[in-house]
C-alpha cells in the first residue's frame, strides 16, 4: 500500500504491518482514503478529528433555507429585473427561492395575469434552477418555490 503521513508527504510503498507500526509510533490512525487505487492509498491521521470536521461540514450545508421574494401583479419590468437578480443571487449561495405574489381588493378575478408575471420571471432567469413548485393559486396568493440544480 502506499502510505502518506498526516503532514502529507509520501512515505512510499510499504506493508501493512509497517504502516501500522508507523502509526502506532505517531499515535494516530491507520486510514484507507483511496481503496480503489492501485496499490491503495492509507494515510496516517486523527480519524476522530476526521470525522468531526465531516460531521461540521455536512451541518453548515444545512443551515441554508429558503429566501422569499415578494412580488405584485403590476410590477414595472425593471422592479422584476431586480428580484430576479436577487433570486439568482440567493440560488447561486445554495438557497432556494420562494416567489409570493399577494392579490390586493379585485386583483384576484385575473389570476391569468399573475401566471405571466411568473412566467416572465422564470424566462428572466437562466438555467441553474430547478421548479420545485410550480406556481399556484392558494387563497389570494401565488406561490412558486425553485432550488439550486
Amino acid at each position: 500500500m502506499r502510505l502518506v503521513d498526516a503532514e502529507g508527504r509520501q512515505l512510499g510503498v510499504t506493508g501493512i504491518s509497517e504502516a501500522l507500526r508507523k502509526a502506532e509510533e505517531s499515535g494516530l490512525d491507520l486510514v484507507e482514503v483511496a481503496p480503489q487505487a492501485v496499490p491503495p492509498v492509507c494515510r496516517i491521521m486523527d480519524f476522530g478529528k476526521y470525522k468531526y470536521q465531516i460531521s461540521k461540514k455536512s451541518t453548515q450545508k444545512k443551515t441554508l433555507g429558503v429566501k422569499e421574494v415578494k412580488i405584485r401583479m403590476r410590477i414595472d419590468a425593471h422592479d422584476l429585473e431586480l428580484k430576479a437578480r436577487n433570486i439568482r443571487r440567493f440560488l447561486d449561495e445554495g438557497n432556494k427561492a420562494k416567489i409570493t405574489m399577494y392579490f390586493r381588493g379585485r386583483e384576484i378575478v385575473r389570476p391569468e395575469l399573475g401566471m405571466n408575471v411568473f412566467k416572465k420571471l422564470t424566462e428572466m432567469l437562466p438555467g441553474k434552477f430547478q421548479v420545485e413548485q410550480a406556481a399556484r393559486l392558494e387563497g389570494n396568493h401565488i406561490t412558486m418555490i425553485l432550488g439550486p440544480k
